[in-house]
Order: structure tokens, then C-alpha cells, then sequence
């Protein structure tokens, strides 16, 4: 049964990328080290402030669109270009959820709101414009930020913290104000708990976004072109990002809205004219299947095993043909063995499998396209690749005179596992010998089998079938082709 996509934005008002790094943030860490944490410079064109800055955020248009030049929201345009949860609500029905304290993000106050009608709202504004009365206000929004994430259902939610912003404002960017920010960070730590602690939460797949919408001067305040000010940063992880992932291009506000849509696997329509899209990125490290994958093989491996098949007296039917991709050689005699109405030991099964595969792989193997120009790309981006295969050593090693060992770091066969694909060792073993976690890597399979052992090593997944179709699925995206993931990736340097 396929995981129900969720997404919840965390927005920190107000957060200086370089004070990141002199803060302990570990709730946020976690979030960066599960995805990204890129750099988001605000566009010239965009004032410095909240106001321009969250509408560009929050509704995947820029400033020229939406309108909102300053704190004061009169004459936006954000019936037109409205919020993400305003969007999916009132066109897809989904549940959506806002927990605010500035009063111009939820209600009418100064032009608002910016949160045009979501499906649930929590507001409770501050008592008093001071530090401690924000504290205490973004205490109250994430107490029932909690109790709604929780235990009701919001498919696409934000949560709004402003004390970080506000201290800034009244005393700096000293001491007081990493305190803040430690403190929202604690915050941020409440809300992810919320999700884990989601009675249904196995069955969910979630993508959580922390953004902030600019920085600060030394001495507080913005509004102006400094670089403090105007550097940004976006945190994202989710099931279609590798840990440790890297956006292949500069991350913009405009894209955390697309990056929303995307996590909900909800094409933007074109009549939306969003300035942003979903932030492409390169994983760690790519673990790749080779029969059907990399290389033409799987009909001279279905080939095999028909003529073992007849051999032992069955045809193989198209049906019980299909059952044998992706498997090992052992897995496969096994299978033939059930079928055949001659006794035969699954050892001799097996090594008749072997040798009959192999003696086609040595007559020549043809490259599925792309392959050459993807380990060329991995090779240029430095990105480490490995061949994870069902097949024995004999017949990756043919394989390799084609491919070329030295464009993986790591070959893993059959066999060196205690178990072969669909069981995860493989993938394990493969992530290990790169001293990488299996998160942070992305394989790319074309069967159900190699699929169905990736994902259970913890891998993300691009799916580009060859014989068998594959649905997608959180964390794994179907592609028609290594062509289109290079497509996806986009050209060099971009």
C-alpha cells in the first residue's frame, strides 16, 4: 500500500546562515543531514522584509507577481498567486494547515492576510511588541502546532516562529539572539516529534522544509542590500532526497512553494506561471544495477534460462519468464526446479545457468542508452559509483570489459552477501564499502527485485524499466531512461 505523502514548512523569521554555525541546532541538523542546507540569496528586486520575502516564499511567484513590497500588504495580488495551502485547498480539496503570530500572515491586519484560507488556522498574537512576549507567542503557536500534527491530518502544513526576527530587531544579533534561535530550534525538535509520534505515521511519507526569509545586520535590523541581509538558507529532506544531497543549481524562495507541490506529487498547472520548481540535486554517491540497467542483458539472461528450462523439460512462459528477472542464478534454478518435470538438483541448474548466460555475455553486450554518458557524468562530478549485480563474479567481470572498471569504486556480485537481491545485503554491503549510509545513495534499478532490495537497504531509487513496469512510489521516481535522469540532473555546472 503506498505511503501517503505529507509536508510540513517550518519558517524561522529572521535567521542569519552564519550564525548557524557558532549555534548548536541539532533539530535542525537533522533535518539538513537527512537533505540539503543551501544558501538562498533574496533577489534584488525583493525588499529585504518579511513581507516580501514570505509571499515569495509561500506562494512560488516573486515580487513583481504577488505584490507584496513591504511589511504593509495593500494592493498584493495574492487572490491571484495565493499560498500553497490556499492553493491546495480550495483546487484539490486537501487538508491544510497554518500556525502563525504575526498578525499579517493570518488575519486582516496590515493589508492581510497572507494565508488567504487554509483549511485549519492557529493564530495567537504576541501581548506585547518585546523579545519575551514573541518567545511566549511562538510557545503558544507550536503547543497547538503539536496537538493538530499530532493527531488530526494536514497534507501540507506551515509553522510560523518570529522570535528570532523580533530579538534581532530590539537588541542585535548577540547573545540574546542565538538564544532565540537555539530556542526555535528546540521548537523545530517539538514539531518533528509531532510527526514521529503520528499514529499513522509508518504509513506516511513526509518532507519537511525549515526556511528562513532573510538575515540581519550586525546591530539588528534589514531592509537593506548587505550581504547579512540579504543571504537566506532553505533545509529540506524528504523521501525523494538523499541524505547529504547537493541542489545542483542555486536554491531561490520562489522554489520552496514548487518544492511543496512536488512533495505531493501535484504538477503544477502552467496557468500558475510559478517562478519556482523543485531543487534538482545530486546525491552522495549512485549504487547501479547492471543487467537491464546498464546493459542490454536481461534477454540474454531470459534466453538462458529458456533454454535451461527446455533442457530440463518445460518451456518457459512469458509470465514465468518475467518471474525470473532480476534474480540470481541460485534463485532462478530454484524457481526452474518447481517447473521442470525432469528431476534435476538446483546446483546443476544453477551452474548450466551460469555457463549458458555467460557464454552469450562473452559474444558481446550492448550499453542501454545513457549509460556511457552517466558513468562519464558521475566521473566529472566525482560522485562514487557502484555496480551492484544479481549476476555471478564470472559474468560481471565480462561485463566490466565493456563498461569499464574503472568507472566504479565497487563492484559487489552475487554471492559476496550472506543474502542476494531482494534482500538488502547487497545494497548494504555496496553503501558500506563507500563508508556511506545507504540514505545517501541513490541506485537505480530496472527490476521489481533490485528495486524491492534497494528500498529495503534504505535507498533512494530511480526506477528505468526495462521489462517489467514499475509504479512510483515515495523515494523512488520512474524514469523512462538513464537519458532522462541525465535530463533530470540537467547539463554541467548549471
Amino acid at each position: 500500500m503506498p505511503r501517503a505523502r505529507r509536508v510540513l514548512v517550518v519558517g524561522i523569521d529572521g535567521v542569519r546562515l552564519d550564525t548557524l554555525a557558532r549555534v548548536p541546532t541539532p533539530h535542525l541538523d537533522t533535518v539538513a543531514d537527512s537533505g540539503f542546507l543551501a544558501p538562498v540569496t533574496v533577489a534584488e528586486s525583493t525588499p529585504t522584509m518579511s513581507g516580501p520575502c514570505w509571499a515569495t516564499i509561500v506562494t512560488g511567484v516573486r515580487v513583481t507577481k504577488h505584490a507584496v513590497w513591504s511589511n504593509d500588504f495593500s494592493g498584493h495580488r495574492l487572490g491571484v498567486f495565493p499560498d500553497f495551502t490556499t492553493r491546495l485547498a480550495r483546487q484539490d480539496g486537501r487538508r491544510t494547515y497554518v500556525a502563525a503570530a504575526w498578525e499579517p500572515l493570518v488575519t486582516v491586519a496590515d493589508g492581510g492576510p497572507m494565508f488567504r484560507r487554509p483549511t485549519r488556522l492557529t493564530h495567537h498574537a504576541p501581548a506585547a511588541d518585546t523579545p519575551q512576549a514573541w518567545e511566549d507567542a511562538d510557545e503558544a503557536t507550536v503547543r497547538d502546532a503539536v496537538t493538530v500534527l499530532t493527531h488530526e491530518d494536514p497534507e501540507a502544513s506551515f509553522v510560523y516562529l518570529g522570535a528570532p526576527d523580533e530579538t534581532a530587531h530590539h537588541l542585535g544579533c548577540a547573545t540574546a539572539y542565538e538564544e532565540s534561535i537555539a530556542a526555535a530550534d528546540h521548537r523545530l525538535g517539538r514539531l518533528l516529534t509531532a510527526l514521529r509520534t503520528r499514529p499513522t505515521y509508518a504509513d506516511e511519507a513526509w518532507t519537511v522544509l525549515v526556511v528562513t526569509d532573510h538575515g540581519h545586520r550586525d546591530e539588528g535590523g534589514h531592509g537593506g542590500a548587505s550581504e547579512a541581509e540579504r543571504t537566506a538558507w532553505l533545509a529540506c529532506a524528504g523521501p525523494d532526497i538523499t541524505a547529504g544531497a547537493r541542489p545542483l543549481r542555486p536554491v531561490r524562495h520562489e522554489d520552496v512553494a514548487a518544492q511543496v507541490y512536488a512533495a505531493l506529487d501535484r504538477t503544477p498547472d502552467s496557468h500558475w506561471t510559478l517562478d519556482g520548481t523543485a531543487v534538482p540535486t545530486l546525491p552522495q554517491a549512485v549504487l547501479l544495477d547492471m543487467d537491464g540497467t546498464l546493459v542490454d542483458t536481461e534477454p540474454l539472461w531470459l534466453d538462458a534460462a529458456r533454454e535451461v528450462a527446455a533442457a530440463h523439460g518445460h518451456t518457459l512462459t512469458d509470465e514465468e519468464g518475467a518471474g525470473v528477472l532480476g534474480r540470481t542464478c541460485a534463485d532462478t534454478a530454484g524457481y526452474l526446479a518447481t517447473l521442470s518435470s525432469r528431476a534435476a538438483a538446483d546446483q546443476a541448474l544453477e551452474s548450466d545457468l551460469e555457463d549458458t548466460f555467460l557464454t552469450a555475455v562473452e559474444k558481446g553486450v550492448r550499453l542501454r542508452p545513457g549509460a556511457r554518458d552517466l558513468l562519464d557524468r558521475l566521473a566529472d562530478e566525482d560522485i562514487p559509483a557502484a555496480l551492484v549485480s544479481a549476476s555471478p563474479r564470472r559474468v560481471v567481470d565480462a561485463v566490466l570489459k565493456t563498461l569499464g572498471a574503472e568507472a566504479f569504486r565497487t563492484t559487489v556480485a552475487d554471492g559476496e552477501t550472506d543474502r542476494s537481491k531482494p534482500h538488502p545485503d547487497p545494497y548494504v554491503e555496496a553503501a558500506a564499502r563507500l563508508d556511506l549510509p545507504p540514505g545517501a545513495c541513490l541506485v537505480v534499478e530496472d527490476s521489481p527485485t533490485g528495486i524491492a532490495a534497494a528500498e529495503a537497504a534504505g535507498c533512494r531509487v530511480v526506477a528505468v524499466p526495462s521489462a517489467t513496469p514499475v509504479e512510483a512510489a515515495p523515494g523512488r521516481r520512474v524514469l523512462g531512461g538513464l537519458t532522462a535522469l541525465l535530463h533530470a540532473w540537467g547539463p554541467y555546472g548549471t
